[in-house]
């Protein structure tokens, strides 16, 4: 049965939600092309993970009376971020969130407008843009299924929207009333799969939702953590360094083994044994993969410098 949930609406209020953490400059390139939008955003709320006074006075001096700005002396991470984020914005009255962060921006002024006319013209409660590479616009910023193809052009995807396929977080557009069913993000993941568990909620909701390849928002490349394996047929994640890559097999480990997930364990195994043992000859690396992948399927969400 379709959910009696409110869709995405050009007539609601929206609120720009962006988490930042001591990348003031940055920031600033998000907040210009956020605060001039087309489609009239009610309130841009930055969370500051940092506290930084910095952040304070760029908000204040960009948004004007339309900033929020909300300070954390913990870092929250991007999870947590979000969800404080996404509260502020209810608390407000937001209809709407429309997400962003620190180190993307939206590739112009007419992304919103678009994503709501998206979001209208298929009765969507989640809208998408595309994320592109921020260095090459035309590439993607992070490789994309379709079918049983891995894409990482833009151009070399089919059609102008993509139903039920959503990269959240990165100019996400999300309806409080959708909110209600999925919830906010989960504190506890901190950083690295944070969106992924979203997008779980998302899937098992019934709502509906999908990404519109007619808009796009620009993001670093993240494609590099994405190794090719069996000729480029699959792919395994490898961060550089090894707090990202605690927190993305912790965090994996605990996905995998949620409802609506299960189905993709015998090919996570598959994948990061061939990746570690066949392709990299690196047992060790395996075993540490093995034990943070445990971590998370026990619900251990201590970090690093907890143990």
């Amino acid at each position: 049965m379709e959910p009696m949930t409110a869709t995405l609406t050009s007539t609601g209020s929206t609120a720009a939600v962006i988490v930042t953490h001591q990348r003031a400059e940055l920031l600033r390139a998000s907040l210009e092309q956020v605060v001039n939008q087309t489609h009239p955003v009610q309130w841009v709320i930055v969370v500051d993970n940092g506290a930084e006074d910095v952040v304070r006075e760029l908000v204040e001096s960009m948004a004007g009376d339309r900033g929020v700005y909300v300070p954390s002396e913990t870092n929250l991470g991007g999870a947590g971020g979000f969800a404080l984020g996404f509260l502020t914005a209810l608390s407000l009255g937001a209809d709407a969130v429309w997400c962003a962060d620190d180190d993307g921006r939206p590739a112009d002024h007419t992304v919103l407008a678009e994503l709501y006319r998206v979001a209208e013209a298929n009765r969507l409660h989640e809208v998408s843009p595309a994320v592109c590479n921020i260095n090459d616009p035309g590439r993607l910023a992070f490789p994309l299924r379709q079918g049983l193809v891995w894409r990482r052009r833009k151009d070399e995807l089919e059609g102008d929207f993509l139903p039920g396929i959503a990269s959240l977080f990165n100019g996400a557009l999300i309806s409080a009333a959708a909110m209600e069913i999925i919830g906010v993000p989960d504190y506890r993941l901190f950083i690295r799969g944070d969106e992924v568990e979203y997008h779980r909620r998302l899937v098992n909701s019934g709502l509906s939702f999908g990404t519109a390849l007619t808009t796009s928002y620009l993001h670093p490349d993240g494609s590099d953590e994405f190794k090719p394996i069996l000729g480029g047929k699959m792919h395994t994640q490898f961060p550089e360094g090894e707090f990202k890559r605690f927190f993305t097999y912790r965090n994996r480990g605990y996905l995998l083994w949620q409802r609506g997930m299960r189905k993709l364990l015998p090919q996570e195994f598959a994948r990061f044994g061939w990746f570690f043992l066949i392709q990299r000859h690196d047992p060790a690396g395996f075993i540490e993969w093995f034990k943070l992948h445990n971590r998370g399927r026990q619900e251990d969400f201590r970090r690093p410098n907890q143990d």
